[in-house]
């Protein structure tokens, strides 16, 4: 009986969902390989020839950034190896607008100027997060499909488990060669109770980004009962004599970074966006995660080192949990362990996509079934009321 009732809840379930969960997991299969992908059709204006001399320091990456979009916010500027170009990074929420432009650090040439809302992934992005719906629609219908899917991969083990000793060997390999209604059961069951252990830390991390209230509850889970201290700009009081130095601020502080972190492969300098608000600087040693970045905050008049409450500090003074809520992004795309666990993603995305399809042919099959049995019992029954 109870087995029955979960049955149904899977199957309805399913049903109210699976169009979403396929969307998801075609998108997270694409979004796996960003980075890879990027480093082939970016590479014509990302990449630059190194050269024997000092790049520009970000204060002149600013002047030129700005004469190439005037009218748009300034971010940053960042900086990677010695062959990549510099990132002026453009950001607003209003007017809302996002661009990158790519400049030779050595040069100060402008190698291009992209719109990054038309770009490919970010379209992508959109769909995966909001289906291209306003975000206050699309990111509550994605989120509740999300955890809808975490209790759908959790009914299904319990409908996988096996009753007996000879089930049991069945349930671990796909039968080929059968009629294609049963191999279509197996790739359901089977392709499903492998693929869970992978997609279910998937979804929980999407759920971290879908609803405040996960992300709430999984901080004070692992923080021991600590509140999750939200981001917020960090304030810095302006000193009453204004600084006269010669070297700009941001400048001085790119190569005190580029000093103390001599094998970062990005540094990203923010500007302040008021003269009373903390310049800060983002300090990645590997581009391919983000959760060991520095997130390093100064007074913006008197180059002092300014502590925050907040996730976004130095990654030595992080906690188990602060660590473990950076590390989000990098886990919900499989990237937190290279090369390995982003096959893995990407497979578990895969299946995850091919699951309301074979789940909705076992309905579908099923209902058939049942329709044709019951037609022949009533073609039974008037033969014999005939005769």
């Amino acid at each position: 009986m109870v087995r029955k009732i979960i049955r149904k809840i899977h199957l309805w379930l399913g049903l109210t969902t699976g169009i979403i969960v396929l969307w998801l997991g075609f998108t997270g299969c694409i979004l796996v390989f960003q980075k890879e992908i990027e480093s082939i059709t970016w590479k014509s204006f990302a990449k630059v020839e190194k050269q024997n001399k000092e790049m520009l320091p970000p204060s002149v990456m600013k002047e030129i950034a700005l004469a190439a979009l005037p009218d748009k916010h300034l971010h940053g500027v960042a900086y990677g190896k010695a062959n990549d170009a510099v990132q002026a990074i453009f950001y607003a929420t209003e007017p809302e607008h996002y661009f990158i432009v790519f400049i030779n650090p050595y040069s100060g040439e402008v190698l291009k100027v992209k719109n990054m809302y038309r770009d490919f992934f970010r379209i992508v992005i959109d769909g995966h997060y909001y289906l291209w719906l306003p975000p206050h629609i699309g990111q509550p219908i994605v989120s509740t499909a999300t955890l809808i899917f975490v209790v759908m991969m959790i009914t299904g083990i319990i409908l996988w488990w096996p009753r007996n000793k000879a089930a049991r060997k069945q349930r671990f390999r796909i039968k080929f060669g059968v009629r294609w209604r049963r191999m279509n059961y197996d790739l359901h069951q089977v392709l499903g109770f492998y693929m869970s252990w992978v997609a279910i830390f998937i979804a929980l991390t999407g759920l971290v980004f879908g609803f405040q209230w996960f992300a709430r509850a999984v901080y004070w889970t692992t923080s021991g009962g600590k509140s999750l201290v939200p981001y917020h700009e960090t304030v810095t009081p302006k000193p009453p004599m204004a600084s006269h130095a010669d070297t700009p601020a941001t400048d001085r502080i790119w190569h005190r970074m580029r000093a103390e972190y001599p094998h970062a492969e990005m540094i990203e300098v923010h500007f302040p966006e008021n003269d009373s608000t903390a310049l800060e600087a983002a300090i990645n040693p590997d581009r391919g995660t983000y959760w060991k970045t520095d997130y390093r905050w100064f007074n913006q008049h008197t180059l002092e080192e300014v502590p925050v409450t907040h996730l976004y500090g130095r990654l030595s003074q992080a906690s188990v949990a602060d660590k473990l809520a950076r590390m989000n992004y990098d886990i919900h795309v499989g990237a937190i362990g290279g090369l390995p666990t982003k096959i893995l993603a990407f497979f578990a995305s895969m299946i995850a996509a091919s699951l309301p399809v074979t789940g909705f042919l076992i309905w579908r099959g099923r209902k058939k079934k049942k329709t044709g049995e019951r037609t022949a019992k009533e073609e039974k029954m008037v033969l014999e009321v005939l005769h």
